[in-house]
């Protein structure tokens, strides 16, 4: 049955790439690919840029993406699943579970484990498996650091562990008497009708693979990460490989009020309650059970993020809104985090003032000066202008009324720009828009800019 969208949905998703590919290129980020479900279908999904860059391939929705630490979420749902067959609870003792533990390890409940306040250490005395310095541990090398003592005291902060996410795995073997990565892949992956999911890596080769690359310094330049890499004892924590689609459909059905779902309501909310906060983070944000919780203005949301060597993933559901939004990127400095956060800014101004409308409809379209571009957005009764560069485009964002068939009056805008000025669409012989005024300032199309800068370089 066809779903019935929020009327000013359509608008954003339209805007939404028009934003992103100026992003790209302006960060000239490698990859990004951004999918958003609604109700729990994907109902948009993009890719921008390039999958290799060697290769010069284009990047598609269908390119598979280190998922990282989404794993995490995707573990805490194996052990709510178990908990809710009764075959374990999340009060017990790791220590039933896994044996050569250090005592202190040992005494650790899965409830701290899944929440990351066990205290464990974060990636072991040598982390150069997440530096592609050396392959990931092995069980036996996992088991030896799980035989030291806690680094701190446990239930006292929130200490992110990658550690005790695998320890989860060793004890979803335990409990199930199977490898943890056939298990996840049988009763969480296939039973949540993920097709474009794996829960390690390498991807079969036969299936499309966006490539990590690191960042344009030290060497001037990009270059290829290697990120296929088997994670091993560590897939628990951070070997899931997904599309910007699965992990959409996945985490929007862990929203209490989804109604397809492998876990209860009353598990859903259990995994999504904030547990612990964040003190020592600028933004702010909370740990629940595999779950990171957070809020963009007013929005609140629950998801998590990943960074494999080479590429960095967010994905976030904005419960009471039935939608839910991930993006993957290839790029050690990518900027899933950012983009996630700026594309909710974009469906909140959306969903606030709604879609064009007949009167405002004609002021649309990114125009330029020397000073950059800027983007009329249309919105139901007036026009914002945006900044396509700004993660936040429509943050402090001037408002055109429209007066009369072209015209229009700057309505709001800061007391440094031009509030109460005169705005005008000026068109050429066949109706089309040929340049912008706001205020006193001529805003041109991009190929008039460029042409206009060529004849200032050439005076110069």
């Amino acid at each position: 049955m066809a779903q019935t969208l929020p009327a000013w949905l359509p608008a954003a998703l339209d805007y939404l790439p028009q934003w992103l590919e100026y992003q790209m290129r302006t960060t000239e980020q490698p990859g990004c690919s951004i999918a958003v479900a609604h109700k729990g279908d994907v109902i948009w999904e993009r890719a921008f840029g390039q999958a290799d860059l060697t290769k010069k391939g284009a990047l598609t929705p269908r390119h598979r993406f280190r998922a990282a630490s989404h794993s995490k979420t995707f573990t805490a749902c194996g052990i709510l699943i178990l908990r809710e067959a009764g075959k374990l609870r999340l009060d017990d003792p790791v220590g039933d579970y896994v044996q050569g533990l250090h005592p202190k390890v040992a005494e650790a409940t899965l409830m701290q484990l899944l929440s990351h306040s066990a205290g464990l250490v974060r990636d072991g005395d040598d982390s150069g498996h997440w530096m592609n310095r050396r392959v990931f541990p092995t069980r036996k090398a996992l088991r030896a650091a799980l035989s030291k003592p806690p680094v701190i005291e446990g239930s006292t902060q929130l200490k992110y562990s990658n550690h005790g996410y695998a320890l989860l795995g060793l004890v979803i073997e335990a409990v199930t008497g199977e490898s943890y990565v056939d298990w996840i892949r049988r009763e969480v992956i296939r039973s949540a009708g993920l097709e474009e999911t794996e829960p390690d890596g390498p991807p079969a080769k036969s299936l499309p693979f966006a490539r990590g690359h690191s960042g344009k310094l030290p060497l001037g330049r990009r270059v290829v990460v290697p990120n296929e890499a088997e994670t091993r004892s560590f897939a628990a924590a951070g070997g899931f490989v997904s599309t910007a689609a699965d992990l959409a459909r996945f985490f929007a059905s862990l929203d209490p009020a989804a109604t397809d779902s492998l876990l209860s309501p009353a598990s859903r909310r259990e995994m999504v309650h904030a547990l612990w906060r964040d003190p020592y983070s600028s933004i702010e944000r909370s740990y629940g059970l595999g779950i990171l919780r957070g809020k963009v203005g007013d929005w609140e949301w629950f998801g998590h993020s990943g960074s494999f060597p080479g590429t960095i993933s967010c994905t976030l559901v904005l419960p009471g809104r039935d939608l839910c939004l991930s993006v993957c990127t290839n790029a050690v400095d990518g900027l899933a985090n950012l983009w996630a956060g700026g594309a909710v800014q974009i469906l909140r101004t959306f969903a606030a003032h709604g879609g064009p409308s007949k009167k405002t409809q004609g002021w649309s379209g990114r125009w330029w000066s020397l000073w950059g571009a800027c983007d009329l957005v249309a919105m139901k009764d007036h026009v914002k202008i945006a900044t396509p560069a700004g993660i936040n485009p429509f943050l402090d964002a001037s408002e055109i009324a429209v007066t009369g068939p072209d015209k229009g009056r700057i309505r709001l805008a800061g007391g440094l720009q031009s509030p109460g000025e005169g705005a005008r669409l000026l068109r050429d012989p066949d109706g089309d828009v040929r340049e912008v005024w706001i205020g006193g300032g001529q805003l041109l199309s991009e190929a008039a800019m460029t042409r206009d800068l060529r004849r200032q370089t050439r005076k110069t």
